[in-house]
């Protein structure tokens, strides 16, 4: 039987602003201009950055909406040198193996314009890798184990947040996804129940760093409004 909340479990709806209309449209414009400077690059200085920066925008993609807001997601910042040439060397193994066995020759034509190999050293020069991991369950003060509900989409989510609000603080980021990526757990020495999803390198680019030319899809292309 599913019990019922009572008052007392809510919260008056505080924070939200009610803007007018030009103000709406002016803010998401401002917005969306913010968003087109995002590229990912991946030549990163090596440049200290403050870890508050990073405290702040992990913390804003900790607010991010989760299944049954039970915030599925780890994420653990590594900035020791050491244990950066660990996760790079372990990353350029499976990555060598990608690029010279797994992928296929279309998937590797899709990759050619973004000029990606086997070699990775953003992850020992940037200051900062957001290793995400998701979190499968957990378990209770008795040992149980409570299982995690849409946690991809949860801590997908997150991350897109935390994408954001690294680009708003002002730093450069870049999604790296080598597959598999179990050793991450074993560097790192995190449990059982998380899997590592992504890691996330966070710094300033380097100097003079070139990003492939792109194009993003238009509004016609990637929404319908009915």
């Amino acid at each position: 039987m599913m019990m019922s909340k009572s008052r007392d479990d809510y919260l008056p709806l505080t924070g939200y602003e009610e803007l007018p209309a030009d103000a709406m449209l002016t803010r998401a414009q401002s917005f969306l201009e913010l968003m087109k400077t995002r590229r990912s690059v991946r030549s990163f200085s090596r440049r200290p950055v403050d870890r508050k920066v990073i405290e702040l925008c992990i913390q804003a993609a900790g607010r991010a909406p989760s299944g049954a807001n039970q915030q599925p997601w780890k994420f653990v910042v590594v900035s020791d040198a050491e244990l950066k040439r660990q996760i790079r060397q372990a990353a350029e193994v499976e990555e060598r193996a990608f690029y010279e066995e797994r992928a296929s020759d279309q998937w590797l034509e899709v990759l050619r314009p973004l000029g990606t190999d086997a070699e990775k050293p953003f992850l020992e020069d940037a200051p900062y890798l957001i290793v995400v991991f998701c979190e499968n369950y957990r378990l209770d003060e008795n040992g149980k184990k409570i299982k995690h509900y849409y946690v991809r989409d949860s801590v997908g989510i997150a991350i897109g947040m935390l994408i954001t609000a690294l680009h708003n603080a002002g730093l450069a980021c870049l999604t790296h996804t080598p597959s598999p990526m179990q050793f991450l757990r074993e560097i790192l020495g995190r449990p059982d129940n998380e899997t590592a999803l992504m890691i996330l390198v966070a710094g300033y680019p380097k100097k003079g760093v070139m990003v492939p030319d792109l194009d993003k899809k238009t509004l016609d292309e990637i929404a319908l409004f009915l």
